[in-house]
């Protein structure tokens, strides 16, 4: 009956406008779960995964892409192998001839100061080859006597404590080995023959490395820079040119530093052996030097040829102390000539070397050994450029 009550009672009976009524009066349904979020169904099966399954397919399938290319590489450097080993030799000799070039490039034109470096390489390559051949032919009657004669003496050795193999077993096995050889005459014969196709496909390549190293060390630099320019876009090309410029540092580092390595194996065993007065011991020298460029695995073989022949020319004692040679200089190269020398090249761990050049070895045999530690090297040197920040 007040007239606050007749004004909302007149307030009802108007007319109705819609969205008049307040807001704070409007209820809305609650909001259900099932109405705002998608089925499971609906889920793209990644998402329905965890994640850490999501990150480690994401990173399988990159890799699979990867190993894919790298495969792919390596089955064509196997078909024109020719190429690749005349490619990497070329690479070898501009890495140490290119310094010297560059210092007698200040006295004389770089055409005459490329045939120097190169012509004075492979006449001190054919002498050495030709001091060891001549020592080899003087040495020669002398050293089938005294072969003869190692050779009765490790049988008498073997006969005595503690082996007490009988003549009589040691005859057999001759006779067997004779047999061996007798029965397999034209299998040896093809293999020899197949050995000299090695060796003419080795001299090819020698042949192409020669003429690729002209250009390399000539103008290497304008080869690169045609190539990073011609090749590459231009957002692409600061980030190639610093992993071309660690790559070529890791390589020449590491070809200078184990020819320095090789050198100085080489005079260590040349000296001992010298001393101890092993026959071959020049031409051991020169094999000691060629069997370091394959780490941790050619020096000890070397050596063990030495030992042989240490013990087939001059007895059990004198092949102990190549024995202990082998240890020492092992020690030596590890422990000294390697930290000294390597440290401007990229430094691996000695797990990472034996492994590389195992498989380096099953891949593609010798050649394989020799290329997989520089190879790794080169690829720690890239990842480590395009890792960190540009200068």
């Amino acid at each position: 009956g007040t007239p606050a009550s007749g004004r909302r009672r007149g307030r009802r009976s108007g007319p109705v406008v819609l969205g008049s009524r307040p807001a704070h009066s409007v209820k809305l349904p609650p909001r259900s779960r099932s109405a705002t979020t998608v089925p499971a169904a609906e889920h793209p099966l990644a998402e329905r995964t965890v994640p850490w399954l999501r990150v480690a397919a994401a990173y399988a399938w990159r890799l699979i892409l990867v190993g894919v290319v790298v495969y792919g590489v390596f089955t064509v450097l196997g078909r024109f192998h020719l190429i690749a080993v005349a490619f990497f030799i070329a690479l070898v000799v501009t890495a140490v001839l290119r310094p010297l070039a560059d210092l007698l490039n200040r006295l004389l034109p770089r055409p005459l100061c490329v045939a120097v470096v190169l012509v004075g390489s492979m006449l001190f390559v054919f002498g050495l080859l030709a001091l060891v051949g001549e020592a080899v032919a003087g040495e020669w009657g002398k050293l089938a006597n005294e072969l003869r004669g190692g050779i009765h003496r490790i049988e008498q050795w073997l006969q005595r404590p503690p082996f007490r193999i009988s003549h009589g077993k040691l005859s057999a096995l001759q006779d067997q080995l004779l047999a061996y050889l007798s029965a397999h005459r034209a299998s040896l014969l093809n293999s020899a023959l197949s050995g000299l196709g090695r060796i003419v496909e080795l001299v090819t390549a020698g042949a192409l490395a020669l003429f690729i190293s002209v250009f390399f060390i000539h103008s290497g630099d304008r080869l690169w820079r045609w190539v990073r320019d011609v090749l590459l876009p231009g957002g692409a090309r600061p980030r190639w040119d610093r992993a071309g410029h660690a790559a070529w540092r890791a390589f020449a580092g590491y070809t200078r530093g184990i020819i320095l390595v090789a050198a100085s194996n080489a005079v260590l065993v040349g000296v001992a052996l010298f001393l101890l007065r092993v026959p071959l011991a020049l031409p051991l020298m020169l094999l000691e030097f060629f069997a370091t460029f394959v780490p941790l695995v050619g020096s000890p073989v070397a050596l063990g040829v030495a030992t042989i022949v240490a013990l087939a020319g001059r007895g059990p004692i004198t092949a102990l102390a190549v024995l202990v040679l082998i240890v020492v200089i092992g020690e030596i190269e590890g422990h000294v000539l390697h930290p000294l020398v390597m440290s401007w090249a990229v430094r691996l761990h000695p797990l990472v070397v034996a492994v590389s050049v195992i498989a380096g070895s099953i891949v593609a045999g010798v050649i394989g050994a020799i290329v997989a530690v520089p190879f790794v090297s080169v690829v720690w040197a890239v990842l480590s450029a395009l890792r960190s920040a540009p200068p």
